[in-house]
């Protein structure tokens, strides 16, 4: 069994490298037991096929690799077949705010009583600002005086993330105060069932573990700033199970995604749509490859945030069964 001919003349072998990123069933020679061949099934997605051989991504996460010469057969398979609910896991606005932090975790964070500062050379305002839910040990002027010194230091812009419900009105109330600059975001939660049946051409998306240089291509909050670069990768790739969508095109790629699933919950974010393939349900198809697939990791809650300026994204949304939970700013303090 292990001197195998080219995959190719294998004629239960219907899946070849192309596939890499679609969802796949394959069998693979194991072990002999007793002079006879064990065999060995997985399913999960297709995460690489070269020269070292095959890896599987199954639904508990744990990669299954092996040589190209012990695969004995392989197919593509539909979407993971979620459960049908019409129901979000419960989660208050500060539970969803954690969750949503690890889902983005800042290449650097600091504790500040049980405020948290992080930063991320400016890439992104929710890894450049201290998430201020709890007490942060000092008195709330020398606490914010702590926040604009920490961030002036590192050259950035001091952000104050204010969750509604959840910090403090006394917080508001000193932001007030400093004639903090707000910008008002959304948080929006659905059920993740009903998004694994929406979309048309599913096959045309490819997942993957990493985002590579044609994913990040699309992606629009990266630009030629070789620094701001490096801190968007390390906080792309954070968060405990994170995926990246892409639709390739015939030069580059025609939509991308991005999700990481934390248990029951499953954060979307960096969904992009190339100018000239809107408007074709593109960014639909997407989020329902990737909610399958957190479905199969176990999720049941899908979970966004969108700026509350963006009516585009916000009327998209609102079609895919997304509802806001609550609202949160972003406060500027002035320099000092």
């Amino acid at each position: 069994m292990t001197g195998q001919g080219p995959v190719e003349a294998r004629p239960e072998v219907r899946i070849d490298r192309s596939d890499v990123g679609r969802r796949v069933s394959v069998r693979r020679l194991a072990e002999f037991a007793e002079g006879r061949p064990v065999f060995r099934d997985v399913i999960g997605v297709l995460e690489s096929w070269d020269d070292h051989g095959l890896t599987v991504v199954p639904r508990d996460g744990r990669p299954v690799s092996f040589p190209e010469k012990l695969l004995v057969a392989g197919k593509t398979v539909p979407l993971f077949p979620a459960r049908t609910s019409a129901r979000t896991p419960e989660a208050d606005p500060v539970a969803l705010q954690r969750i949503a932090a690890r889902g983005w975790p800042a290449v650097e964070r600091q504790a500040l009583g049980e405020w948290t500062l992080r930063a991320a050379s400016g890439f992104t305002r929710r890894a450049n600002s201290v998430q201020a839910l709890g007490d942060p040990g000092l008195p709330l002027p020398g606490a914010l005086t702590a926040v604009q010194d920490w961030y002036r230091e590192r050259g950035l812009p001091a952000y104050v993330e204010v969750t509604t419900p959840g910090s403090s009105e006394e917080l508001v109330a000193e932001l007030d105060r400093l004639s903090a600059r707000y910008a008002p975001t959304l948080v929006r939660t659905a059920p993740l069932a009903p998004l694994t049946r929406l979309g048309t051409g599913h096959d045309r998306v490819r997942l993957s573990r990493t985002a590579g240089p044609e994913w990040l291509s699309q992606y629009r909050r990266v630009g030629t700033d070789a620094g701001l670069e490096r801190a968007a990768v390390q906080v792309l790739h954070g968060g405990p199970s994170v995926w990246f969508a892409t639709v390739p095109g015939p030069e580059s790629p025609l939509a991308i995604g991005r999700c990481a699933v934390d248990g029951p919950w499953a954060c979307f974010s960096a969904i992009e749509v190339a100018p000239y393939a809107r408007r074709t349900g593109l960014a639909t198809t997407v989020m329902a490859v990737l909610a399958a697939r957190a479905a199969e990791e176990g999720a049941s809650g899908a979970c966004l945030q969108v700026e509350a300026e963006n009516t585009g994204a916000i009327a998209l949304y609102d079609q895919l069964g997304f509802r806001t939970s609550h609202t949160y700013h972003y406060a500027q303090l002035p320099q000092r």
